[in-house]
């Protein structure tokens, strides 16, 4: 009977990862040039509260996209040969992927901080909501194998072939 495929070693070499982790590291590039470049200038321009919120809310987006590019750093340590899949598990408990509400649109100390932290701040939300689907069918997927690497799903297809062959020759 041929070895079953798993999805944690085969996503991280498919399309869809490869968009995920571009889409990733390019949002954390233009969030960084944005903070040092013109977010500078943005954040001098606010009155004091809003100044101080500006500064949260930066700390916070950084704080999360970090997060989830150390997330996607493993995912692909592992497919690139550099990490074991249970290497890359044990490391990942340093990784603080957290769910996030969705931005309150009418919320107005967000409203006044500049359009372009607002989009980056919602687009890194979207980000680490797929980030966190993606975690989740990983660690479902397995949830099916023990801890010494044993496939149940397969040892139970194995048993009822058995029997299945077991009862033919009878």
């Amino acid at each position: 009977m041929s070895e079953t495929i798993r999805f944690v070693e085969k996503y991280a070499d498919s399309t869809q990862f490869k968009q995920l982790f571009e889409e990733g590291m390019n949002l954390v590039e233009e969030t960084a040039n944005y903070l040092d470049g013109d977010g500078r200038s943005d954040s001098r321009v606010l009155a004091r509260i809003a100044s101080l919120n500006y500064a949260t809310e930066s700390m916070r987006l950084t704080t999360r996209l970090m997060q989830v590019a150390s997330w996607l750093l493993l995912q692909r340590a592992v497919n690139e040969g550099e990490l074991t899949f249970e290497e890359a598990r044990s490391e990942k408990h340093k990784v603080r992927l957290r769910q996030h509400g969705p931005v309150d649109p009418e919320n107005e100390d967000f409203l006044e901080m500049p359009d372009r932290l607002q989009d980056l701040v919602k687009r890194s939300f979207g980000l680490n909501e797929r980030v966190l689907n993606v975690d989740r069918m990983i660690r479902s997927a397995t949830q099916f194998r023990t801890e010494k690497g044993v496939n149940r799903v397969q040892g139970d297809i194995n048993r009822i072939a058995k029997a299945f062959n077991a009862s033919q020759s009878s």
